[in-house]
């Protein structure tokens, strides 16, 4: 059965043979059937157009069709060969199978044996290309998984590193590693707003020419970041309207990404490609998702150093507190120690002596005293108090 598209060369110099094979019987089956009287015609026609079937004479003037054969390879046209021969030519039969013949057909034939012969080598010729159609998309989806599963990786390393590396140059440095990984691309630098005088700083970089690397920890002017910060959104930008922009030394295709604290710009991720490939919309996904991760760790950061001013804080005033329930304390301590004095100097009866009523009450004072003592001991426990008689 014919298919559409399948094109046959002929090579044959009788007229009638050259009839009954395209005329009477390819043709009204729906093959497409070129007619070519020599091999040297024959190759150019297979060079400008190849076919996907040749029928050959073995018995061609001038080149033979071994000459066709051996020619052909040479070119490197792998488009199936079929001789036709006439009995006792088997030994030519079989030195064409040698130099790559698909088949043959032995004549005279009938219009039958001609259409079975060219439908079985042309059914294989489908198969071939359907095998190399599935081998081509089974690579295909086997590159796509390789990107994916790439991307991937990068995504998690990323994650894992600012959730576990403290020292913000490492993780940055990680970070534009990762920015490398899912865009497929050779450069990238990381620009984060400084504090107090809101410039973008270079923070971390890779592939930049020296020039431009030297300006670590500085700001940098590459001519895209401005436009980001301003609108907020990524810009991607390759080919001709790059060269308007400094960026166009390092590269022909470029992708900044900004980095937001809520809706505010606090620095660009910039990836730069050496070809013209512009940045695809999942790539720029990828590149949001890890300007997202720099966001939490630059808010991780942030929390970080208010928790330990907090503690810091905190600490200064707990030790201000016990200064001060030590100051009390000892207060507290002398005024005891005066109150009980005159006390104990009256119940021992060097002031003069005492009814029992005046010293049943003084002793109920010291009683007293002591238990206010040791309430006072108890809010500030390391030094006791203890009323001494004088």
């Amino acid at each position: 059965m014919a298919s559409a598209g399948d094109r046959i060369l002929l090579v044959e110099n009788d007229p009638k043979i050259s009839d009954l094979i395209a005329r009477q019987t390819l043709i009204p089956v729906g093959y497409f059937v070129d007619v070519v009287f020599d091999a040297a015609s024959a190759i150019k026609q297979a060079l400008l157009t190849p076919p996907d079937l040749i029928i050959a004479d073995l018995n061609l003037p001038g080149l033979s069709t071994k000459d066709l054969l051996v020619a052909l390879a040479a070119q490197g046209v792998n488009t199936p060969l079929i001789v036709i021969a006439n009995k006792g030519q088997e030994q030519e039969i079989i030195q064409a199978f040698r130099l790559g013949a698909a088949d043959y057909l032995l004549w005279p034939a009938r219009d039958a044996e001609v259409l079975s012969v060219v439908e079985r080598l042309l059914g294989r010729v489908r198969e071939a290309h359907d095998r190399q159609r599935l081998d081509l998309k089974l690579s295909e989806a086997n590159r796509e998984l390789q990107r994916k599963t790439r991307d991937l990786t990068a995504m998690i390393n990323v994650g894992k590193a600012v959730v576990s590396i403290p020292d913000q140059r490492i993780l940055f440095q990680k970070i534009v590693d990762g920015a490398l990984q899912v865009s497929d691309a050779k450069i990238a630098w990381l620009l984060i707003r400084e504090d107090t005088s809101k410039q973008f700083l270079l923070i971390a970089q890779h592939g930049l020419p020296e020039a431009w690397a030297k300006r670590i920890n500085m700001p940098l002017d590459d001519g895209i970041s401005g436009l980001v910060a301003l609108s907020g959104e990524t810009l991607s930008i390759s080919g001709e309207p790059l060269t308007k922009f400094r960026v166009a030394n390092l590269g022909r295709s470029a992708c900044a990404v900004p980095i937001k604290i809520q809706r505010e710009v606090i620095g660009m991720l910039v990836v730069v490609r050496k070809d013209e490939r512009p940045v695809e919309t999942i790539e720029q996904t990828l590149l949001e998702a890890i300007s997202d991760y720099v966001s939490i760790s630059l808010v991780n950061a942030r929390l970080f150093r208010a928790l330990n001013s907090s503690i810091q804080t905190s600490s200064e005033g707990e030790k201000r507190q016990n200064a001060l329930l030590e100051s009390f304390r000892n207060s507290v301590a002398e005024e005891l120690q005066s109150a009980a004095y005159p006390i104990e100097l009256l119940l021992t009866g060097k002031a003069g002596n005492l009814t029992d009523i005046q010293r049943q009450a003084l002793q109920s004072t010291r009683a007293a005293l002591r238990r206010l003592a040791r309430a006072a001991e108890k809010t500030m426990p390391s030094v006791p108090i203890t009323l001494k008689k004088k």
